[in-house]
């Protein structure tokens, strides 16, 4: 708790204090050369980078493609996928409307959605608009996430929030700290209901017109009329390839307030401009947001773990969430952040109040490692003391280590035997299924393999096989890689019931397979 009222105290210096140092004088060139090592090092499609000091642009920097061996060039208009990164777009859509008296950040969620439910009654009385936005509903990591990922898919908004009151909780109500975003869609509906718009006019309204983000890109849109567009890479077979590629029509997905904006570097480094200066002004209106509400965003609401890599490379003393934001410290510096990442897509901002400094990346690419080390390596330039602005391969190679550490001991994986699953068990598994938030699931012979197809969710489409004595879904889509364990519950020889976990626990938290509860609802067609 001693790192908890540390946090609450820092809020001071970010809001309301002059800056406690001036940032140190780092050559434009310096920077751009970190980014060009970082692309080199990891073969990136595409990526641009900005730094902001004292309000001016000292760095645009951008290099690769829209679509590796396309052609058409990334620039400082490029739009991408700034994934959770849009999370405090939506809490800065909410704190206008506190502003403007619209709402308060303590009202019941159910004042503004009268249907909204989660699982404990209790919770449901209790549970704030403050609450959607600080991972402390008590679910697990990720909970509620196949309704949005992978996709496309048939969720709607409603159906996501109407999900929620059959997730079942993991800890108690605001006990801890767990990452989500179906609250954030929530949250972007009460901010519908209490600004009477829908969730992407509002950001519109009250985010991009006001601050000038001339190319962000919310709600539906066309890809061709808007143009200069990052598509999504992973690298395969030692080669950049587009992977989860817009069509022509982008579609208004339930998770536009979580994690669906898309804008550019330029867009980014007005967003980060607005943050670091307290008297950003929306031109028709004045302040374009007020001491107190952005005080409330930067206020440590919520406490995160403090992780060993923080403590070595930062020397951090406390970590916590604000509204849509990350606050922490590095080298004895406030520093508030995020980072976005969707398949095929990564984003970083980081703002260092006390030195007016903003850096913002953007990635088409799997490339979370490349984000980590090259916004590590950039921060370094304006914070670090005693020779710490250390290069990306400084990081990149800590990053090394520590994975052969993790790994040195390893008992390594046993090759993969599977097989088909028998006559048998295949007769006893066929089915219809259905999961209360998530929907029907059919579990049924299909050329020639027993299929598992989710009927919201067309690309989790796999078929189960037997491996080691378990029985293992094997997704078809190669955009959807972790496999999942499908463990059966059988009344009589037959199944009715069947549990699911991915086959590696570590792998991402928004496969929430472990979340599904699936009963058998009829045979198959």
């Amino acid at each position: 708790m001693r790192g908890y009222r540390v946090a609450w105290a820092l809020v001071g210096w970010l809001v309301a204090a002059p800056l406690a140092a001036a940032a140190p004088s780092v050559e434009p060139a310096r920077l751009a050369a970190l980014v060009d090592d970082a692309v080199q090092r990891y073969a990136l499609p595409g990526i641009a980078v900005g730094v902001v000091v004292d309000g001016e642009v000292v760095l645009r920097h951008a290099r690769g493609e829209l679509r590796a061996g396309e052609g058409e060039a990334v620039d400082a208009a490029t739009l991408f996928k700034i994934a959770s990164n849009s999370k405090a777009m939506t809490a800065a859509v909410l704190a206008r409307l506190v502003d403007a008296g619209r709402l308060r950040w303590d009202d019941p969620v159910v004042r503004h959605l009268p249907e909204f439910r989660m699982y404990e009654d209790w919770v449901t009385r209790e549970i704030q608009v403050r609450d959607l936005l600080i991972h402390n509903s008590g679910l697990g990591p990720g909970a509620g996430d196949l309704m949005l990922w992978p996709s496309p898919n048939a969720f709607t908004r409603a159906q996501v929030i109407a999900g929620l009151r059959h997730l079942r909780p993991r800890w108690s109500f605001r006990a801890r700290y767990a990452y989500d975003n179906t609250l954030y869609i929530v949250a972007g509906e009460v901010a519908a209901a209490a600004g009477g718009a829908p969730y992407d006019a509002l950001v519109r309204r009250e985010v991009f017109a006001p601050l000038g983000m001339t190319r962000c890109q919310a709600g539906a849109w066309q890809r061709d009329a808007v143009g200069n567009v990052a598509q999504p890479h992973a690298r395969i077979g030692g080669r950049n390839v587009v992977v989860r590629g817009d069509e022509a029509s982008i579609p208004d997905e339930p998770m536009m307030a979580a994690g669906g904006l898309r804008c550019s570097l330029d867009d980014m480094l007005r967003w980060a401009q607005a943050w670091l200066d307290p008297g950003a002004v929306d031109a028709a209106e004045g302040p374009w947001l007020s001491a107190v509400q952005r005080e409330a965003a930067w206020t440590a609401h919520m406490p995160m773990p403090l992780t060993a890599r923080m403590r070595a490379w930062d020397r951090s003393h406390f970590s916590a969430y604000g509204y849509g934001w990350r606050l922490t410290d590095v080298d004895g510096t406030a520093k508030v952040s995020h980072t976005g990442t969707l398949s095929g897509m990564v984003s970083s901002l980081v703002l260092l109040p006390e030195r007016g400094v903003g850096i913002v990346v953007l990635i088409n690419g799997d490339a979370d490692e490349a984000r980590t080390v090259l916004t590590q390596a950039l921060v370094k330039q304006f914070v670090a003391t005693d020779g710490g602005a250390h290069d990306v391969g400084y990081y990149a190679a800590l990053l090394d280590a520590a994975r052969r550490a993790d790994t040195g001991d390893a008992v390594p994986p046993e090759a993969d035997t599977a097989v088909p699953v028998s006559t048998a068990v295949a007769a006893s598994l066929a089915g219809r299924y259905r999961d209360p938030w998530f929907g029907e699931v059919a579990l049924c012979p299909r050329d020639g393999a027993l299929r598992w197809i989710a009927a919201r969710s067309p690309k989790l489409d796999g078929n189960v096989v037997a491996v080691g004595g378990g029985l293992r879904v094997r997704w078809r889509a190669s955009d959807v890689d972790v496999d999942a364990w499908l463990r059966p519950t059988s009344v009589r020889g037959r199944v009715q019931a069947l549990q699911m976990a991915k086959v590696d626990p570590d792998a991402d938290f928004s496969y929430d397979f472990e979340d599904l509860a699936l009963v058998r609802v009829g045979d198959c067609d």
